[in-house]
């Protein structure tokens, strides 16, 4: 599973599956195979400050961990989030880089979220994670 998102920082790790309409055009459509955007283990920060808006960026620049050529992932610094994947998580990654509750008396921690693309044979899925940091 990967998460992403946070206040003003946030972590996150993605999940094995892939996603049938990858803003890169790199996912295979009509087949069940893994997603070649996302890998296990990718993490993310999104971070929202004074010298960061990586919300208003579509995401790009936030990996931070990954086993694979940072270029060739999204999220990387030449790759932007598929927009299946995006549309599924950007709501609940607005919503924690304002400081506010995730889905709070839905999930056990008002600061996370369990979210998936909508790719309904591969769906990647989501663990979210808001990260309040002191100031």
């Amino acid at each position: 599973m990967r998460h992403c998102g946070g206040v003003p920082s946030a972590r996150g790790t993605w999940g094995e599956a892939p996603c049938s309409s990858c803003s890169a055009g790199r996912c295979r459509s009509g087949q069940s195979s893994r997603c070649t955007c996302y890998n296990v283990g990718d993490e993310f920060i999104f971070e929202r400050d004074g010298e960061n808006d990586h919300f208003w960026h579509g995401g790009l620049n936030t990996l931070v961990k990954t086993d694979a050529d940072p270029d060739t992932v999204a999220g990387g610094p030449r790759m932007p989030h598929c927009s299946e994947a995006w549309d599924a998580i950007a709501r609940y990654i607005y919503a924690g880089l304002q400081g506010g509750s995730i889905m709070k008396g839905w999930m056990k921690k008002e600061n996370e979220m369990i979210a998936c693309c909508s790719d309904g044979t591969r769906p990647v899925i989501f663990k979210i994670e808001r990260m309040d940091v002191e100031d």
